[in-house]
């Protein structure tokens, strides 16, 4: 085998190896929002209309922001609890792009104006991404 290739196996191997504890928890936090919220509850938060959905996705996203990784699970267990698909894909962007709880240490280092600026046009791009995601998505 190639030199090259071996050690993108090993590098795979170790990323997917730190990334589990993050997997785990996730899954275990899952596991225990589906035992204390009642099925149906996040079905029953949107309203099914596109816009108030990829809003309230948008806005739950940006205040919980996370990592791409744990986002597919949750996306996927979102879904499954009947929360409409443009509500999860403006939460899945809104949550890897906005950055509320960081905003202030991107304030010190890249300046107030650039890092309001650059969250609310992820906000904002989450909500337009979401709802332009579902109707190609649909055409299919």
């Amino acid at each position: 085998m190639n030199e090259k290739i071996k050690d993108a196996i090993v590098k795979s191997w170790r990323s997917l190896w730190n990334s589990t504890p993050i997997l785990l928890g996730v899954i275990l936090l899952v596991g225990l929002a589906h035992a204390i919220i009642p099925k149906g509850t996040y079905g029953n938060l949107f309203s099914k209309n596109p816009i108030i959905d990829s809003l309230i996705g948008s806005t739950v996203g940006s205040i919980l922001a996370g990592n791409p990784v744990t986002s597919y699970v949750l996306g996927g267990e979102l879904i499954k609890d009947g929360v409409s698909l443009v509500a999860v894909t403006s939460f899945l962007v809104a949550w890897v792009t906005v950055g509320i709880v960081q905003m202030p240490a991107e304030s010190l280092i890249l300046g107030k104006r650039f890092s309001i600026l650059r969250n609310l046009m992820s906000f904002i791009l989450s909500m337009v991404t979401a709802i332009i995601t579902v109707v190609l998505v649909s055409m299919l």
